[in-house]
């Protein structure tokens, strides 16, 4: 079994025995099943041991070792400390789970290791599939075009750039913006990949409009529209206006229909973040959450969060084709296109977004969609609000738990108000309390401030998760509550 990895035919990096690979290969796809299986009987997260820190800061491997031993190291010193996202009772941060079915599509697509910047091959067309699936999810026209990306950052990235080379011209990519000013518009809201696009793209943060938000974490449309109408008397160009389908700390979503209005009235872009919130739209009970983002010109989401699928896997789609072509598109003479063969259209993909070298994405959501059917993706986003919903329940049932912000869809924030302590004492207990759950093992949430105070926060897109688990949340946490308020004078 060691050949498979210590012997190598010569002048390859392919094992002269190939039955070995065959044999650890096959013991590698239990063990990971197995895995899979049994992934409730270990502890949520853990952090690194001793012994796997030491042995991931060992020296360059300069020459190799069978891989039976490289296996068994990583199973000692790696795969028993992930980040713990695969368990039932991990709710931080928006991370979504994966299924034994992307395991096998991972397996599957490392095999064929394609290279999917364009070409004639049956890659692309599972691209091309795939993105007229999501865009019939997504209620957008059947000539819409879009991109497989890493993540939403990205996917993000390529819809505000769409925005700005269709609002300046064409021209921006050979002269950078030189005579325009330009302005974005966003709620409070907004996530960072904003800040940071503008950045990259020469918009600069400055230009961005952070419009205030209603008690529901909803954009102000008043407020939006005088931020408007106040750049242009100053000859400032609005260039896009980004919506939220699901805001990062409570899960809020902007009025869709309003932000289209006001996009149509001022011939302005209209870009919705979507990260998790837009696969509302694969359940019939929760996509009127979502009302209104078929009319977005274009929408980032990732189908690792909330779609159930394995990182990385995002998604932009654009209304117009041609403007993101217009955005992207670049025809070295090393990449000509030819009337046959294999290139008739080296570029395809890598002329829509960043990346020339592009990696079989799609395969995951071919692979998943095929097996399960969307509708199956539907139920577990149904049954997730149904878990958060009884969260939410259990908070007002409790006398020392405190729901803080909003609560919309999958996402809730919530504090342990210990009886009679100081306003500024409470974050730090809760800070505390937190990091004590975390390191528990039980159960993962994050955190989030609303309106300056520390919550603990539970971003659910967990398709393992049941009542019984959210059960448990809430008992470690009253008991390491009382525990921690027995145990120290710090609080009091």
């Amino acid at each position: 079994m060691a050949q498979a990895a210590d012997k190598l035919v010569p002048g390859s990096l392919d094992p002269s025995d190939w039955d070995g690979l065959r044999e650890i290969g096959r013991t590698m796809v239990d063990d990971m099943v197995d895995y899979l299986r049994d992934v409730r009987k270990r502890p949520t997260w853990q952090s690194p041991s001793l012994e796997s820190r030491e042995l991931l800061a060992s020296p360059t491997p300069r020459q190799g070792k069978p891989l039976t031993e490289v296996y068994d190291e990583f199973k000692r010193a790696i795969l028993p400390y992930p980040t713990g996202n695969i368990h039932p009772r991990f709710w931080g941060w928006v991370m979504g789970n994966g299924t034994p079915v992307g395991m096998l599509a991972d397996l599957l697509g490392g095999a064929m290791n394609c290279h999917v910047s364009g070409y004639d091959q049956a890659a692309s067309l599972v691209e091309r599939q795939v993105l007229g699936w999501l865009a019939e999810l997504m209620d957008y026209p059947d000539d819409a075009d879009g991109l497989f990306v890493s993540g939403g950052t990205v996917a993000n990235l390529i819809g505000l750039t769409v925005a700005r080379n269709s609002a300046i011209g064409h021209r921006v990519r050979q002269h950078g913006i030189t005579d325009n000013r330009p302005s974005v518009y966003a709620s409070t809201q907004a996530h960072g990949w904003l800040d940071r696009s503008c950045d990259l793209l020469g918009i600069g943060e400055q230009a961005i409009r952070k419009i205030s938000v209603d008690a529901d974490h909803r954009v102000d449309l008043a407020e939006l529209r005088r931020s408007i109408e106040r750049d242009l008397a100053n000859d400032r160009k609005p260039l896009c206006i980004v919506g939220n389908a699901g805001t990062v700390s409570c899960g809020a979503t902007d009025d869709l229909h309003g932000l289209a209005d006001l996009a149509d009235e001022f011939e302005t872009w209209f870009h919705i973040d979507g990260s998790f919130g837009a696969l509302a739209k694969l359940s019939p009970k929760c996509r009127s959450i979502v009302d209104g983002l078929e009319r977005a010109d274009s929408v980032a989401f990732d189908l690792h969060k909330w779609g159930y699928m394995q990182y990385e896997l995002g998604v932009v789609l654009v209304k117009d084709a041609s403007l993101q072509s217009e955005a992207f598109d670049f025809s070295p003479s090393y990449l000509d296109k030819f009337h046959g063969g294999i290139a008739p259209n080296p570029t395809e993909f890598a002329s829509k977004g960043l990346q020339l070298s592009r990696g079989f994405r799609a395969r995951k959501a071919w692979r998943q969609f095929s097996t399960y059917g969307t509708d199956a993706s539907g139920a577990a986003i149904e049954q997730n609000v149904e878990q958060v919903a009884y969260l939410r329940n259990r908070i007002a049932e409790h006398p020392r738990l405190e729901q803080v912000g909003p609560s919309e869809m999958n996402v809730i924030c919530f504090r342990y108000v210990p009886e009679g302590m100081a306003a500024e004492q409470i974050d730090r207990f809760n800070i505390d309390l937190l990091v004590r759950i975390q390191e528990e093992g039980v159960a993962v949430p994050a955190n989030a401030r609303i309106d300056g105070m520390f919550a603990l926060r539970v971003a659910h897109t967990n398709h393992r998760s049941r009542r019984e688990d959210v059960d448990l949340l809430l008992s470690t946490m009253e008991q390491l509550a009382e525990q921690a308020l027995a145990t120290t004078q710090s609080y009091h």
